[in-house]
């Protein structure tokens, strides 16, 4: 038996890849296959675009797949929700469907998009988003470069960013969030109830998870006297207590912990002048809490 996984194409490709990468699977692509292989003999890959996972694990095509909860939403797609997966093409956060104008636009709120045009891909969330305000305005589905429509071609559009680095660069300005969204594992109904599948995929959340929580930290090792160990708990922040163990040497001990990256280079002067020695900075890949 095979747990047939969708691995989305295009923009979350390579997160996805570095991210399975980091859980401890190697995926291999070509340009030339739709198929990547995986260092797992259980699991069998196919590219599909985000924007049609959800579909494919729900007709049951796949047995689980990594898609937006924004397709998820925008497909009404029945599936199993596995675990939320927050990590983007260009970052580790979640990305914000928006709704933007031209800079020179009079329009500064949802209501004022009564009888307007607004392009977008995510056409069933935004006319649900309208609904939910009272407007009705023509929703139109863009087959891309959605930023470059307003004002001449659309007098909105609702688009995704996460720096809204590229809406500002087209003169855009954005006046409402219409939807917050994330990668997510998710599961096809039958595919849930198999147990043999249910585990599997359950495995898989597991070390994608970890792999998420290992992002941004490291590990630090180091060895303090226990006159000095005051000193140095002092100084460190971690996830919850660090692991202190007895040398063999007397009256010293062994100290492990897990921290921000970014706190590194500022902690490390201290611990050394708090007493710490062999001060030994590691990554981590994962980490289960």
């Amino acid at each position: 038996m095979k747990l047939k996984l969708g691995i989305p194409k295009g923009s979350l490709e390579n997160a996805t890849l570095e991210l399975f990468r980091r859980a401890g699977y190697n995926i291999s692509t070509s340009q030339r296959s739709y198929f990547p292989s995986i260092d797992d003999p259980e699991i069998e890959c196919m590219l599909i675009r985000a924007q049609e996972m959800a579909r494919y694990v729900e007709d049951g095509i796949l047995d689980a797949g990594l898609t937006g909860k924004d397709w998820v939403e925008e497909n009404d797609a029945d599936v199993v929700a596995v675990a939320d997966l927050v990590y983007a093409k260009q970052s580790f956060g979640k990305v914000r469907w928006v709704l933007a104008v031209h800079e020179s636009s009079p329009l500064t709120s949802v209501r004022d998009l009564g009888g307007k045009i607004i392009a977008t891909e995510l056409v069933r969330t935004t006319e649900r988003y309208l609904a939910a305000h009272g407007v009705r305005a023509k929703v139109e589905f863009s087959w891309g470069a959605t930023e470059v429509k307003p004002p001449v071609l659309a007098d909105a559009i609702v688009e995704v960013t996460e720096t809204g680095a590229s809406l500002r660069a087209n003169q855009l300005r954005i006046i409402d969030t219409v939807l917050e969204s994330n990668t997510e594992l998710i599961a096809n109904r039958a595919a849930w109830e198999d147990p043999w599948k249910r585990q599997k995929i359950s495995d898989l959340r597991l070390l994608l998870e970890a792999a998420i929580n290992a992002l941004g930290k490291v590990g630090l090792m180091l060895n303090v006297s226990r006159e000095n160990l005051p000193g140095v708990l002092g100084a460190l922040p971690a996830l919850k207590r660090p692991t202190i163990s007895s040398l063999s040497e007397e009256g010293w001990v062994a100290v492990n912990t897990v921290l921000d990256e970014s706190t590194v280079r500022e902690l490390l002067p201290r611990l050394k002048a708090a007493g710490a020695e062999g001060i030994v900075e590691y990554p981590l890949n994962k980490i289960v809490m």
